[in-house]
Parts: structure tokens; C-alpha cells; sequence
């Protein structure tokens, strides 16, 4: 859901209640608003591309982090995807009981579940991903590709420094 204020308005907000802390308020609005651009295009994408297919953000991360990686463990699925093992736990179910993906012990440790996809898994997400970027194309339309390279290094760069501070 938007908010209820535009960006310039929050801003403008930001300022006034901010304006007189030793703020670096450029480096605040670059994360703020890498934060908000995140949020508006998940909310999107949910609403345009995924609510056909019935499918949740968070199910459609784990269908694409298993899709590019299976074989893979569960708890590399939750990092990859950024969530708990307990979401992902209902979400795996969710998607096991459609039909999209299968879930099976490790023969190397008992302890460890691996997940693949099936067949119907790899037909739903070859046939949905190009409608997933025809509609990443739109969001990014207003860029040229010069700006979308360079934008794409610029979050390469945010994301390796983030990581780095594990």
C-alpha cells in the first residue's frame, strides 16, 4: 500500500524535525529511500504480477532462490531470501501442497532438508518470470540503460558493504 505521504512531503517533514542533529541527511535519504523504491516495487509486483498465480513475495523469493540454485537446504533458502526458518517453513509447505516444489532429508545429514523443484515448479516459473521482468522493465523504464547500469553497480556496492558487516 502507498503511503500516505509523498516522498517530497516526507522529506520536507524529515527536515524540519531533523534539520538541527549533526545528520548526514544524503546518506539517511539514499536508505530511506532505497527502502521506500523496495517496498513500492514488492507492493507492485504483488499487486500486478503475483496475485494471478495466488502467489506471495515470499513465496515467489523461494521459488526463485530454489529455481536458480537446486538442489539447495532450507536454511540457505532463508538467507538467500532474507526471512526466518519459520516463515519459510509455512511458505515451503504452502508451496509443497501446490505442487511446486518437493522437500527431502539429506543423505549426507539427517538433520539438513534439501529442496528441488518439479516439473510444474519449473513450468509456473518459466512461464511467469518474463512477465516478472516485462514489469521490471516498466519500473525501471524512466532509466536509460547507461542509468540502469550504473544505478544497478551503485546497489551492488550499498548491498557489499551491508554484507560486509556481518
Amino acid at each position: 500500500m502507498p503511503s500516505a505521504h509523498t516522498l517530497a512531503e516526507t522529506e520536507q517533514q524529515v527536515a524540519a524535525k531533523l534539520g538541527a542533529l549533526p545528520i548526514d541527511f544524503e546518506s539517511m535519504a539514499v536508505v530511506s529511500n532505497l527502502f521506500r523504491a523496495a517496498n513500492a516495487t514488492r507492493n507492485y509486483l504483488e499487486r500486478s504480477v503475483l496475485a494471478a498465480t495466488g502467489l506471495s513475495w515470499t513465496a515467489f523469493v523461494v521459488l526463485w532462490v530454489t529455481w536458480i540454485w537446486e538442489p539447495i537446504e532450507t536454511r540457505q533458502i532463508a538467507e538467500e531470501g532474507g526471512f526466518s526458518k519459520a516463515t519459510l517453513t509455512g511458505v515451503l509447505g504452502t508451496l509443497e501442497s501446490k505442487g511446486y516444489l518437493l522437500r527431502e532429508r539429506s543423505d549426507k545429514d539427517g538433520r539438513l532438508v534439501n529442496v528441488s523443484m518439479t516439473p510444474a515448479g519449473r513450468t509456473l516459473m518459466t512461464t511467469l518470470f518474463p512477465t516478472f521482468n516485462d514489469h521490471e522493465r516498466m519500473i525501471t523504464s524512466s532509466l536509460d540503460q547507461t542509468r540502469r547500469d550504473e544505478l544497478a553497480d551503485m546497489l551492488r556496492a550499498i548491498t557489499q558493504v551491508a554484507e560486509d558487516q556481518r
